[in-house]
């Protein structure tokens, strides 16, 4: 292990590989590999993909490090040290949109196929080895190629289909959110779960008998059995050629793919707001005075619908995570995005009410969204209602929640006489509860060193701009 520092930090999602660990130092990112992940580094830098899939960042940039005096020593096995492209911010499947989970399982495929006709391979396929800049997806894992030795099955096969391939299916075949499985078992959806899912229908739709059916019978066929597979598959002429082959089918079945998704319940906002031109004039010109202050290194807007106000902050910040609980708006912003949008915009489905906690060994291999990127402004348009009236996520807790960041904050306040808080207390039973301007704009004060506030002409909306410190 490397001597911690405190300018030192290992990524603790990294340490699973025992050739190669990831760390932080001074604000980069690094890789030690030990004697064997320095050769396959080198049989990797040498090959003519790596180039091309870096120059088009669907490989994370990457640079064999030589004035490793500058970084704190290294025990002996670590014989090298590359450094990495940092990611903006590192995000997880279960917190993307089907297009995006999509869209990183095609590339997987690529970069796989592409190996091979390089006589390299992967040593695995699951779906955390790719990130993303933006709306584009960039493969990360530069530890996990390897030789190709002849005769070896694919062995990211079973976790390409666990990651990426079920989750896709169960979300386009029977429209089951693939988001709560997937933070719920981080190895994804074993096959005879996602067979479990599938009626008999199912069976001749794409991808589902290759890949479903014959998996599950195999994997419960050899389960217990005291074979080697691997030598068995060796011994019968498995070669590079049929991985090939079924990495390309698979990428016809992923590439055709399609989710329909049904109108959600605030898909239709843009279209159905209460907002009359001039308090959306007002509130535009509100928002984008503050933006205009400074460069922000990171915005998070939080419940961004159709990322309009996400744009706005793009042009003023690093980076902006648009953040909503709502796939479908999530998976339209992706695809608007896609298509020649802002370039440092990266959409996320996440619900400030059940946020992404920290996950697997120690709770710390997947970090909660917090520890992966602290946000400079955080945008609070027309979504304290949904959480305290909708979620029953006391005001002031919410406020709490917000302050605990430091970051200078924007929101907006929906009165209970506007049409859409109206629509919420429909809903409940208990009217008896604390959500009131002057309740927020108390708690704001209590927590926030200097608040101030707008009202909109409707007379149902205002807004309020909070920055830390002490009063």
């Amino acid at each position: 292990m490397m001597a911690q520092e405190p300018s030192v930090r290992f990524d603790t999602g990294s340490f699973r590989d025992p050739d190669t660990r990831v760390f932080y130092h001074n604000g980069a990112a690094f890789r030690c590999l030990a004697a064997r992940a320095l050769d396959n580094w080198q049989r990797l830098a040498a090959t003519d993909f790596h180039a091309r899939f870096m120059a088009d960042r669907r490989l994370i940039p990457t640079r064999l490090v030589t004035d490793v005096e500058s970084l704190p020593p290294l025990p002996p096995r670590w014989v090298a040290v590359l450094e990495h492209e940092l990611v903006p911010v590192v995000s997880y499947p279960y917190e993307w949109s089907f297009g995006m989970l999509k869209d990183a399982a095609l590339l997987q495929l690529d970069v796989t196929r592409a190996a091979l006709n390089e006589k390299m391979t992967l040593k695995d396929a699951t779906a955390f080895n790719v990130q993303w800049c933006g709306a584009r997806p960039t493969f990360i894992d530069i530890g996990s190629f390897t030789a190709y030795v002849a005769g070896e099955p694919w062995a990211g096969y079973r976790q390409f289909c666990e990651t990426f391939l079920y989750p896709l299916l169960l979300q386009a075949y029977r429209n089951v959110p693939f988001h709560p499985w997937l933070r719920g078992s981080l190895e994804g959806i074993p096959a005879e779960q996602c067979l479990a899912l599938l009626s008999g229908r199912h069976m001749l739709r794409r991808g589902v008998l290759a890949h479903v059916y014959l998996q599950a019978k195999a994997q419960v066929r050899y389960k217990d059995a005291p074979r080697d597979v691997r030598q068995e598959l060796r011994a019968a002429g498995f070669g590079a050629s049929l991985i090939k082959h079924n990495i390309d089918r698979l990428r016809r079945t992923v590439e055709r793919l399609r989710w329909e998704p049904r109108r959600s319940t605030w898909s239709e906002y843009q279209r159905e707001h209460s907002y009359d031109d001039a308090d959306l004039q007002r509130k535009v010109g509100f928002v984008e005075g503050v933006l205009a202050r400074r460069r922000w290194p990171l915005v998070w807007d939080l419940g961004c619908n159709t990322g309009s106000y996400s744009r706005l902050a793009a042009k003023h910040a690093d980076y902006t995570l648009a953040l909503d609980a709502d796939h479908v708006v999530v998976e339209r912003l992706y695809q608007a995005l896609d298509d020649g949008g802002p370039s440092n915009i990266l959409p996320l489905v996440a619900d400030v009410a059940n946020p992404s906690p920290g996950l697997g060994w120690r709770g710390r291999e997947r970090l909660p969204l917090g520890d992966r990127g602290a946000p400079a402004l955080i945008l609070c348009l027309a979504l304290v209602h949904h959480v305290v009236i909708g979620r029953n996520i006391p005001l002031d807790d919410f406020v709490v929640w917000l302050a605990q960041f430091g970051a200078e904050v924007i929101l907006e306040f929906v009165g209970r006489d506007d049409p859409m808080v109206q629509r919420l207390l429909r809903n409940r039973r208990d009217q008896e509860f604390d959500y009131s301007e002057p309740a927020l704009r108390a708690a704001l004060e209590r927590h926030f060193g200097d608040v101030r506030h707008e009202m909109l002409a409707s007379g149902t909306r205002t807004l309020y701009h909070c920055r830390p410190g002490t009063r």
